[in-house]
């Protein structure tokens, strides 16, 4: 039996985890750090890179316990080498690193956003091609997932991803970090027609995102709130929408694949905000209505976490993809494009 030890450092969580190539998910350990981070209202990198350090051999540890295996008993360790935030991937990689040359077994380097991509696999049957929104703190993209290693993005944000719109939106309101639980919760109280906000580029044939405009929509309401009611209505406002502009970019990449006469095999959406539950339902209605399969995996694997390395790791080494030590984490790395 294959099994992958995944070591997650990206950004404000350490992970490990050890999953088979049967998709057994032996551990999965995640240290978060918002509470170093909330005050800030945001991620702090040196306070990331440090709390990776701190953390992750206890983490790593734990992982192993929880499967009951010795790093002898390893296949392969996959750590995240990109993109991030440097420091905490460097601090992942090395460990990672250092884990494979003492056990005497391959290294492979991860791609964070292709691990979040695969990760629907791990939790269901899906074969390639299938259609992949990705939508988290730092990315929004539109990807036609056609194998471990073949990605194709039909579209992707020009300025602020999603996640990020909503840490934005949720610090204009003073309502802290991270934002999206927080808009998604008071969202639920308020009035989601009560202020005109708009669909931003939903007008356009073409599949890109941009939320800088609809962020700022929000500032300038923000300034006609009086009570706390209003606040909540307006947070309604801008949940429905990005629901919204999901739903019409979703509609239209749907229509792309079928003019490439891609046979989908199913509809992904990964990454943090895919732990949003308007979104998600919005979505399942629009493969619903078209016969299609619509995939999500579990809220605990949505967010960063080592299972999806390691998942992705069990695909490369299958693929057989080996990685030499040298390889360098890069704060920079999109789908399909190989590290030097």
């Amino acid at each position: 039996m294959i099994k992958i030890l995944g070591i997650e450092s990206s950004c404000d969580e350490t992970g490990a985890a050890v999953v088979t190539e049967k998709k057994e998910i032996l551990s999965n350990v995640v240290y978060s750090q918002i509470a170093e981070h909330k005050s800030f209202g945001g991620v702090v990198p040196e306070l990331a890179a440090r709390a990776h350090l701190e953390r992750i051999d206890v983490v790593v540890k734990k992982a192993l316990e929880d499967a009951k295996l010795e790093p002898s008993e390893l296949t392969a360790v996959a750590g995240t080498c990109g993109p991030g935030l440097i420091g905490g991937l460097i601090v992942g990689s090395i460990f990672a690193k250092t884990i494979a040359m003492a056990a005497g077994i391959p290294f492979i380097a991860a791609n964070h956003i292709e691990a979040h991509a695969l990760s629907v696999r791990l939790t269901e049957d899906v074969n390639f091609p299938y259609l992949l929104l990705l939508a988290s703190g730092a990315n929004c993209q539109w990807v036609v997932v056609r194998s471990c290693d073949r990605f194709e993005a039909i579209g992707k944000t020009v300025d602020d991803s999603v996640g990020e719109a909503f840490d934005k939106v949720a610090k204009l309101l003073g309502w802290g970090y991270p934002g999206g639980p927080i808009v998604e919760k008071m969202s639920r109280l308020g009035d989601g027609d009560r202020f005109s906000l708009p669909r931003p580029m939903c007008r356009k044939d073409s599949l890109n995102f941009s939320f800088a405009g609809l962020k700022t929509a929000v500032k300038i309401a923000l300034k006609k709130c009086e009570t706390e009611q209003d606040k909540i209505d307006l947070c309604a406002s801008f949940q429905k929408a990005i629901v919204d502009v999901m739903v019409y970019k979703m509609k239209r990449a749907l229509e792309v694949c079928r003019d490439k006469n891609v046979e989908l095999s199913a509809v992904a959406i990964s990454g943090g905000v895919a732990a949003n539950k308007p979104m998600r339902a919005a979505l399942q209605n629009v493969c619903d209505e078209r016969g299609l399969r619509f995939c999500v995996p579990p809220i605990s694997l949505c967010t960063d976490n080592g299972a999806m390395i390691a998942w992705l790791g069990a695909e490369k080494f299958q693929s057989c993809r080996r990685d030499d030590l040298r390889f360098a984490p890069r704060p920079r790395w999109p789908f399909g494009a190989k590290a030097e």
